[in-house]
């Protein structure tokens, strides 16, 4: 059974999820604070964690953070309409996604089958190595030839879509799905060719002739190193 922690402070809107969540299945525990958010993450192994950016002892930011100094749990923020910039603030800390309050659970439920679906292939791995190129899911972390690769989050999971994928062809509408959600909502294919070129000048030797990232010429795109994970 999926596990998922709810951290949110209001106690209806906490309640209403849990009921429509355990009504699908998924097995849920509540925190309405940052340190009791701490003691549960430290106990238990969720696959995923729902988590307010507003909470009374601190803030989701602070929890986000503590979770990724040793896991790579998947992160849905819950946020205030007008809060932009913590959205933005959120997917840089390492969140995955986010839902903007006042929402409808069936959105909300559509949001975690697509997160749970993107991480799917990554569990029971902890690193991901192919050539030069060392992918630390725990540390949210790359390295090539042994140096720090400074990734933004949409190239991080970019790269990691297209390692745990390595035996396959992946379509330009594939990729869009597994990077947001299932219309590619938050990306659009201009937005895709871009990511690939940055991705390739930071880990190809010579970006205009890659290795690891092949383009199949009217399909999408394969890694092509055999990945060791």
């Amino acid at each position: 059974m999926i596990k998922i922690l709810l951290v949110e402070d209001d106690a209806t809107l906490a309640m209403g999820i849990e009921y429509s969540l355990k009504s699908e299945g998924y097995d849920v525990d509540i925190s309405s604070t940052v340190s009791k958010g701490k003691d549960l993450v430290d106990k238990i192994e969720y696959d995923l964690i729902i988590l307010d950016i507003g909470l009374p002892d601190g803030d989701g930011f602070e929890l986000c953070k503590y979770i990724r100094e040793d896991k790579a749990t998947p992160i849905i923020f819950l946020t205030a309409q007008d809060e932009e910039v913590s959205i933005v603030m959120g997917l840089e800390i390492g969140g995955d996604d986010y839902i903007t309050k006042p929402f409808r659970i069936r959105e909300l439920i559509s949001r975690i089958k697509a997160v749970l679906r993107r991480t799917e292939g990554t569990k029971g791995k902890n690193v991901l190595i192919s050539g030069d190129i060392k992918l630390n899911l725990m540390e949210y972390r790359v390295y090539n030839k042994d140096e720090l690769v400074q990734l933004t989050p949409s190239e991080y999971k970019l790269l990691s879509i297209l390692m745990n994928n390595s035996d396959k062809v992946l379509s330009r509408t594939v990729m869009l799905e597994k990077l947001w959600d299932i219309d590619g909502e938050f990306v659009d294919d201009n937005s895709l060719s871009v990511y690939i070129r940055r991705l390739r000048e930071k880990i190809e030797e010579d970006s205009s002739n890659p290795i690891y990232i092949k383009t199949i010429r009217g399909i999408g795109y394969r890694w092509n190193v055999e990945v060791r994970g």
